[in-house]
Protein backbone atom coordinates (compact mmCIF):
# COMPACT_ATOMS: atom_id res chain seq x y z
CA UNK A 1 0.00 0.00 0.00
CA UNK A 2 1.14 3.50 -0.65
CA UNK A 3 -0.16 7.01 -0.61
CA UNK A 4 -3.61 7.73 0.77
CA UNK A 5 -4.46 4.01 0.78
CA UNK A 6 -1.98 3.42 3.60
CA UNK A 7 -3.86 3.62 6.92
CA UNK A 8 -0.84 5.06 8.72
CA UNK A 9 -0.47 7.76 6.05
CA UNK A 10 -4.18 8.56 6.28
CA UNK A 11 -3.92 8.89 10.06
CA UNK A 12 -0.92 11.22 9.68
CA UNK A 13 -2.78 13.39 7.17
CA UNK A 14 -5.77 13.56 9.49
CA UNK A 15 -3.55 14.65 12.40
CA UNK A 16 -2.01 17.36 10.22
CA UNK A 17 -5.47 18.64 9.23
CA UNK A 18 -6.58 18.61 12.88
CA UNK A 19 -3.49 20.63 13.81
CA UNK A 20 -4.20 23.16 11.06
CA UNK A 21 -7.78 23.57 12.29
CA UNK A 22 -6.64 23.97 15.90
CA UNK A 23 -4.20 26.68 14.84
CA UNK A 24 -6.90 28.44 12.81
CA UNK A 25 -9.18 28.31 15.85
CA UNK A 26 -6.51 30.03 17.94
CA UNK A 27 -6.09 32.80 15.36
CA UNK A 28 -9.75 33.72 14.91
CA UNK A 29 -11.37 36.37 17.05
CA UNK A 30 -14.94 35.13 16.48
CA UNK A 31 -15.92 32.92 19.46
CA UNK A 32 -18.43 30.87 17.44
CA UNK A 33 -15.93 30.24 14.65
CA UNK A 34 -13.27 29.36 17.22
CA UNK A 35 -15.56 26.75 18.81
CA UNK A 36 -16.59 25.36 15.42
CA UNK A 37 -12.97 24.94 14.30
CA UNK A 38 -11.88 23.50 17.65
CA UNK A 39 -14.72 20.98 17.58
CA UNK A 40 -13.88 19.94 14.04
CA UNK A 41 -10.23 19.60 15.02
CA UNK A 42 -11.12 17.34 17.96
CA UNK A 43 -13.38 15.20 15.78
CA UNK A 44 -10.68 14.70 13.16
CA UNK A 45 -8.06 13.98 15.83
CA UNK A 46 -10.34 11.34 17.40
CA UNK A 47 -10.85 9.71 14.01
CA UNK A 48 -7.12 9.87 13.41
CA UNK A 49 -6.50 8.06 16.69
CA UNK A 50 -8.97 5.35 15.67
CA UNK A 51 -7.36 5.04 12.23
CA UNK A 52 -3.94 4.81 13.83
CA UNK A 53 -5.10 2.08 16.21
CA UNK A 54 -6.61 0.11 13.33
CA UNK A 55 -3.42 0.40 11.28
CA UNK A 56 -1.49 -0.90 14.28
CA UNK A 57 -3.70 -3.98 14.33
CA UNK A 58 -5.78 -3.06 17.36
CA UNK A 59 -9.06 -4.86 16.79
CA UNK A 60 -10.99 -2.77 19.30
CA UNK A 61 -9.99 0.91 19.00
CA UNK A 62 -10.93 3.22 21.85
CA UNK A 63 -14.20 5.09 21.47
Amino acid sequence: MSGIDDPADLARQMREKAQQLAEAAERTSDPQERERLAKKSRTIRDRSDQQSAMSAGDVYPEK
